[in-house]
């Protein structure tokens, strides 16, 4: 089957091929085939080569009958902008919309309103994870390529948990200070919204796991679930239920949405503690204070 490529991965292949990498090269780089590369290379090259942009633009062209198009609306404009300054992906985005029953948008209708701002001196482009460096893929065993051990996918949950039915079920995720310098941890109930953090001067998993098993240690009747993003400051996760007694489950790969609660939360930290801050040294009353 066919794999529709994003303007991302696009722009990526414009840069590898400049960079003389071959396609079976981009293709593993991208988890894709190397047919679905060449045929993308094939297809949407212009009389000057292989150029993004023109690319994208022979795509859409190609599939402008098949799709419809959606008009922006400025409430849901204002919404993209809030995801993708939280440095969420358009993919994420557009999950989001839909998992909220507020707009079912493909990702590309998100890439091309990033590529419009961006040409309008907009600066929403900044918070794209990438920005055409070339991805590298992370973790190359197929049958887990988020490398951490014993992973029990979101797909496991129960429906008391999706439907917080039952107290006593947690996000966690972590908050990364400028140059990857510090650490938050997050916690967050996700009923009551009860929220704990702590911070540290490493993202190490056993750092982390110690961290987590004293912020829930207090209230370790109440624990049952944590579910975290996929980082491999996560990969300790055995330990915690082990120290709390509880399960844990990983939300699919750039699913933030699926820890909307703590997804949040994390937007409003970031106030007190922006991106463009180290997080060495940082207290646990400034934390108690935010």
């Amino acid at each position: 089957m066919h794999k529709q490529l994003t303007f991302e991965q696009r722009h990526y292949i414009n840069i590898a091929r400049n960079n003389d990498k071959s396609m079976r090269t981009i293709a593993k780089d991208l988890n894709v085939s190397h047919t679905t590369v060449s045929r993308e290379i094939k297809r949407n090259s212009g009389k000057r080569g292989y150029r993004f942009n023109q690319a994208d633009g022979f795509a859409q062209q190609r599939h402008q009958s098949k799709t419809k198009f959606i008009k922006l609306g400025a409430d849901v404009k204002k919404i993209i902008n809030n995801c993708l300054r939280l440095d969420w992906s358009p993919e994420q985005v557009c999950g989001w919309l839909d998992a909220n029953n507020i707009i079912k948008l493909h990702h590309e209708s998100v890439y091309r309103y990033l590529l419009k701002n961006k040409a309008s001196g907009g600066l929403l482009y900044k918070h794209l994870r990438h920005q055409g460096k070339p991805y590298r893929k992370r973790y190359g065993h197929p049958n887990n390529r988020t490398g951490i051990p014993n992973r029990i996918d979101i797909d496991q949950r129960s429906d008391a948990v999706n439907n917080r039915e039952v107290f006593g079920h947690w996000e966690a995720d972590t908050i990364i200070g400028k140059t990857h310098k510090g650490v938050i941890v997050t916690l967050d109930e996700r009923i009551s919204k009860l929220r704990l953090a702590y911070p540290l001067n490493s993202k190490h998993k056993d750092g982390v796991s110690a961290a987590i098993s004293t912020l829930l240690r207090p209230v370790k009747g109440f624990v049952y679930s944590i579910t975290y993003d996929n980082g491999k400051e996560f990969s300790g996760h055995e330990q915690v239920n082990k120290s709390i007694n509880c399960k844990s489950y990983f939300a699919k790969p750039y699913h933030s949405w699926e820890r909307g609660q703590n997804e949040n939360a994390n937007g409003l930290l970031r106030q007190y503690f922006p991106k463009t801050m180290s997080l060495v040294n940082v207290a646990c009353n400034e934390v108690k204070i935010a």
